[in-house]
């Protein structure tokens, strides 16, 4: 019985997210505190966080904690999708994937480049498999986007803020903002 208390008091505390149920704040801090899976999501991004906060120097920290505010209000958004609770994930991965580069908690492969036909702004990809889901960090000029892998029936597909990458039968496309861009990878 006691066993079994235990159980349920530990399940309890880890379906909660970090931040205090009763000062939710909208629709989309309701949604995380009803939602067991978002709540956990909201663990890990805030056991991430810390970390990174532990190990960069102060100026980085102030500039994160500033930056995390803002994820926040980002976050909070959601409640403006079509679907709030797939933004909302969408959000807490891609931000845990971002603090875990930034800290140097992933092991960063070789940047890939791709001619894309505009080589006034070539693009960079670098693939992250080692987060869950796989990542790709796609930059252009000084735009950067974190996409997320999503399974497919064949080939690969990431999709980010503004962006989508694809990878089919040896052929890359890629959507960025309001253009897209049929790309092979630089020899």
């Amino acid at each position: 019985m006691l066993a079994a208390s235990c159980w349920v008091a530990t399940s309890a505390v880890a379906s909660e997210p970090a931040f205090d149920c009763t000062k939710a704040e909208g629709a989309v801090e309701t949604l995380i505190c009803k939602d067991t899976y978002l709540a956990s999501q909201d663990q890990k991004m805030q056991q991430v966080f810390d970390k990174a906060m532990a190990q960069l120097p102060a100026d980085d920290v102030k500039i994160q904690k500033a930056m995390q505010r803002g994820w926040i209000k980002g976050r909070n958004e959601c409640w403006k999708a079509d679907d709030m609770r797939e933004c909302t994930d969408f959000a807490y991965k891609s931000r845990i994937v971002e603090l875990q580069i930034i800290n140097g908690q992933l092991e960063v492969p070789k940047s890939i480049s791709l001619d894309c036909g505009d080589n006034s702004q070539p693009f960079t990809a670098v693939f992250y498999n080692q987060t869950d889901p796989a990542s790709l960090v796609l930059t252009r000029g000084n735009d950067q986007v974190i996409a997320l892998a999503e399974s497919m029936a064949s080939g690969i597909k990431y999709y980010g803020q503004n962006m989508e990458y694809g990878e089919h039968q040896g052929e890359i496309t890629i959507k960025w903002f309001d253009s897209t861009f049929e790309c092979q990878l630089n020899p």
